[in-house]
């Protein structure tokens, strides 16, 4: 493995992610908001709803009459003044999903026109916030076929949000007449609103012949009853909400990119858009290390969005490992590494954030006799990784705004990979940029060449 890129890789992720984190925002959008004279309820939906909660509580104090936080299985830190929090199932829901969720729907019930909902949305709260009109171990089944199938998430969403009481606009509905502050952290490309968490609180701009036509696309199997489900369409109209974005996906690749230049590479951003199978992005992302092979100073690349992963085998992975692993054999012997992270620390039904290669990965599974196409086949980019070292913790973030993708590219030092220079350790203490180059590789010094208090 090459130590420098990995150890770069891992700085890129923590500085990007902590700088997306919504504390800031969230207490931005509270304190610009002219609340009625009633009191203030508290609910919190998705994969960042405790951290979102707990800035608003910092804000809002003993102004929060009552609470609810739905979140992910082992992202609740700890206990927040007069909010109740549980946790639920994600990216399918489960029995506390709904045990949440109809506590949140409680929560809301008999509010006046002067009081006020803080909604506090994030990605997963489709699947976090639920209350199925068909039976739950059915949604369950429909959620599985269409995770597996390849389908988008805005293909996925207009599904949901027809099987659903507080999708497509319906949790707005149920406040209703109590105004609705919906702060977003957007999860999904371009932020539709109604598309991120399946818009509990947005009118939805699907149609019911829009679902039909996802159905017939991947040719999912459904009952006579969620079929009846999808053909009546939500609601169009909604005017007790008002709505803020507190960050996006470009936020992170901004982020990404200021990490990596302060490390001495020249970012350039890909895409803020990246939508198509994982595999095929590793294979492009991998072309690109390629053919920028030998740069005169460091590269990053940049490519943030949301890939998915047609699911063909039973191994255990999520669409960032997945990612990583298809680039590897492209890069072998390449001075560069390829990795891929989803900024809420979770990738697919793992413990792992993401995936890391780099031009030694290939080796390291051939000697441990894992062919990584066969791998990919079995969709059990996991098990390889972890095999070269190559996953990615972070553990719960308290975001969620996408997956940030990263090509490194290095220099090579006369004719020699940097990442020998390192394990030189006793002659090369210290490094430092150089000015007139702007890269850190190329700019080594023996100690004694240091200026005093290097």
């Amino acid at each position: 493995m090459n130590q420098l890129l990995h150890q770069h890789t891992e700085s890129i992720v923590s500085a990007a992610i902590h700088a997306v984190l919504p504390d800031v925002a969230v207490v931005r959008a509270l304190q610009g908001y002219r609340f009625g004279t009633g009191k203030i309820v508290l609910v919190a939906a998705g994969k960042a709803a405790w951290q979102m909660a707990n800035a608003a509580s910092d804000c809002l104090g003993n102004r929060i009459a009552d609470g609810v936080v739905v979140t992910k299985y082992g992202h609740i830190k700890g206990p927040i003044a007069h909010i109740r929090c549980f946790e639920g199932g994600h990216p399918v829901p489960d029995d506390g999903s709904c045990r949440g969720t109809q506590a949140a729907l409680d929560l809301v019930q008999g509010l006046t026109a002067q009081d006020t909902v803080v909604f506090l949305l994030s990605g997963g709260g489709s699947a976090l916030l639920e209350k199925p009109w068909i039976p739950l171990d059915e949604l369950q089944d429909i959620t599985q076929q269409l995770l597996g199938c390849g389908a988008d998430i805005v293909e996925i969403n207009t599904i949901r949000k027809r099987l659903s009481a507080v999708k497509g606009g319906r949790f707005a509905m149920a406040c209703a007449p109590a105004q609705v502050l919906c702060v977003v952290l957007s999860d999904v490309l371009g932020d539709p609103l109604d598309m991120i968490a399946s818009g509990p609180a947005c009118v939805d701009s699907s149609t019911c012949k829009d679902a039909e036509n996802v159905v017939k696309k991947y040719g999912l199997q459904l009952s006579a009853d969620a079929l009846t489900c999808l053909r009546k369409e939500t609601p169009k109209q909604i005017d007790n909400v008002t709505t803020r974005i507190t960050g996006s996906v470009r936020e992170l690749c901004a982020a990404a990119a200021d990490a990596a230049q302060a490390l001495g590479y020249t970012p350039i951003l890909l895409t803020d858009q990246l939508a198509c199978q994982a595999r095929e992005a590793g294979l492009f992302l991998a072309e690109i290390a390629r053919t920028h092979q030998h740069p005169d100073k460091p590269m990053a690349f940049i490519a943030g969005g949301e890939t998915v992963v047609k699911i063909i085998g039973n191994g255990k992975g999520g669409r960032n490992q997945e990612l990583a692993l298809a680039a590897a054999p492209a890069i072998s012997g390449c001075n560069a590494a390829v990795f891929s992270v989803g900024s809420d620390g979770t990738d697919g039904p793992t413990d792992a954030a993401g995936g890391y290669v780099d031009g030694d990965t290939l080796t390291t599974l051939r000697a441990a006799q894992i062919d990584p196409v066969d791998s990919l086949n079995q969709n059990d980019s996991y098990t390889a990784l972890q095999a070269a070292g190559g996953l990615l913790f972070t553990g719960p973030t308290g975001t969620n705004v996408n997956d940030v993708a990263v090509v490194l590219v290095a220099t090579v030092y006369k004719g020699n990979i940097i990442k020998n220079l390192i394990m030189d350790c006793q002659s090369y203490t210290k490094y430092r940029p150089n000015e007139t180059t702007g890269g850190i590789f190329v700019s080594w010094r023996r100690k004694e060449e240091l200026p005093t208090g290097a």
